[in-house]
């Protein structure tokens, strides 16, 4: 785990540092050295690593809903908090005038607070039970993507403004936005090594769960918080493009790691 762990964050560094100083220009491709460099550094640094930590929250949420939820399908879209946090964003662009970037964090939060409030109010019923939190999230992203076509379909000059973004895009990355998205990161990913026990019971059914003591309620309701806080941050720094939230988790179970840690950080380090 430890060789494997540091020779994948070897290859990160290695490719980072590549996508820094590498690039194309009208003459071909070539190495960027001295003031070339230090020109393109303030331009790439703020994509690359928004990049980096938007794959790596997605790939860490996307373990922990496929082990909350026992289905090795389920992603972070699938609980509709990045297609939430996109309509909170667009909500607010026809509502405010000016800059829609300068509402997109406090946004796209209200928007994906919304959507989860919905989902435990929906889920809480039954128990918190995982099918009823994967159906309430797949009722409302498909609500939201449906308003979100259907307001790019009328032609509205507003929703251009924003447009990269829907897609998924570094495009508008910034270095202060990097800063409070990398601490945030920082913050959550402390947190998922004293859920490892959890994430290792709950893949073997509720009533295994039961058995050995564990309360499923807030359990469930803690790991879909967490997973909820990262899939948000994730998206309000590159889009609600969240499929890495399902391929990552997968080609680490491919590649051996079926364990609860060493399964998400290898997930991690395969999104970033």
């Amino acid at each position: 785990m430890l060789w494997f762990s540091l020779a994948g964050l070897a290859v990160l560094i290695i490719v980072s540092f590549v996508a820094l100083a590498f690039g194309r220009d009208a003459t071909g491709w070539h190495w960027a050295t001295g003031d070339l460099l230090q020109e393109l550094l303030q331009w790439r640094w703020p994509r690359i690593l928004s990049a980096l930590i938007a794959g790596v929250m997605l790939a860490v949420a996307g373990c922990i809903i496929q082990r909350l939820t026992g289905n090795p399908m389920a992603s972070p879209e699938v609980l509709g908090i990045s297609s939430g946090a996109a309509f909170g964003v667009v909500l607010m662009l026809f509502l405010v005038p000016g800059n829609a970037f300068g509402w997109l964090m406090p946004a796209g939060s209200i928007g994906a607070a919304v959507t989860l409030m919905i989902i435990l109010i929906a889920s809480g019923r039954g128990g918190f039970s995982p099918h009823r939190m994967l159906l309430a999230g797949m009722a409302l992203s498909t609500a939201f993507t449906m308003l979100l076509m259907m307001l790019q379909a009328s032609g509205d000059p507003r929703m251009a403004k924003i447009l990269t973004w829907i897609s998924g895009s570094t495009y508008n990355a910034t270095g202060s936005q990097v800063v409070h998205s990398g601490i945030v990161m920082i913050v959550l990913l402390a947190i998922v090594p004293l859920c490892r026990r959890w994430m290792t019971i709950l893949p073997l059914g509720g009533e295994t769960a039961r058995a050995v003591g564990m309360a499923l309620t807030p359990t469930r309701v803690a790991l879909l918080l967490l997973a909820a806080c990262l899939t948000a941050t994730a998206t309000m720094t590159i889009g609600p493009l969240s499929f890495v939230g399902l391929m990552a988790p997968h080609i680490a179970r491919m590649m051996g790691f079926r364990r609860t840690m060493p399964h998400i950080v290898m997930s991690a380090l395969t999104a970033g």
